[in-house]
């Protein structure tokens, strides 16, 4: 039998089976509202059993509070594979990695980015990642040791984060930007920052 028709329900290792449902679960909540998911459906693409799920999220909500997190965070392997070349190549390098996530799971990524409705735990997660993505971004750019005046280089990163999100939008559903464009104005604007802006604000 070959890989392409190995059956789903095949044994995994624990890590392996929850991230398999979870995959699924990204595809399903990009595809469909919310309430239209089901975890019958997703555990049937996931060919598992749907007692599977709750073992390894516990609720439909809870896993799909991991999918938003999933979605908006920054993972913690990402710094250290985007750490080499210049400054240059490192901002190129690491908007090209974020519009490959967005491409990947496109739909997912506008769900989770839009939340539901006033969610507070959808909202605390978003902000719990920008809080994440901060550290990060300071941490592509050079900018992990600096102490003085952090905290509104963080600010000013969570600014440029907001900005990230509208050109993604503006990109993936609106079709008002090409992908080309969206790389541009994303580097330009952060190879800003770190050559011009952050050096006036760290200076006064």
């Amino acid at each position: 039998m070959s890989s392409a028709s190995e059956p789903r329900w095949r044994r995994l290792e624990p890590d392996a089976r929850r991230e398999q449902i979870l995959v699924c679960a990204i595809r399903l909540f990009g595809e469909r509202p919310y309430p239209s998911v089901s975890t019958t459906d997703i555990a049937q693409e996931a060919g598992v059993a749907r007692g599977l799920i709750n073992h390894y999220f516990g609720t439909k909500r809870d896993l799909y509070l991991e999918v938003v997190r999933r979605m908006v965070t920054i993972p913690s392997s990402a710094p250290q594979a985007l750490a080499q070349g210049t400054l240059e190549e490192r901002i190129d390098a690491s908007v090209s990695w974020f519009l490959d996530r967005v491409l990947r799971h496109s739909k997912t990524w506008l769900v989770a980015v839009g939340g539901v409705g006033h969610d507070p735990d959808v909202e605390r997660i978003l902000a719990e990642a920008d809080e994440h993505a901060a550290d990060r971004v300071l941490e592509f750019v050079g900018l992990t040791d600096v102490h003085e005046h952090r905290e509104q280089l963080r600010a000013m990163v969570r600014a440029y984060a907001a900005m990230v999100k509208a050109a993604g939008r503006e990109w993936v559903m609106r079709n008002h930007l090409s992908r080309d464009q969206v790389h541009l104005l994303l580097t330009h604007t952060l190879r800003t920052l770190v050559r011009e802006t952050f050096p006036q604000v760290r200076a006064k």
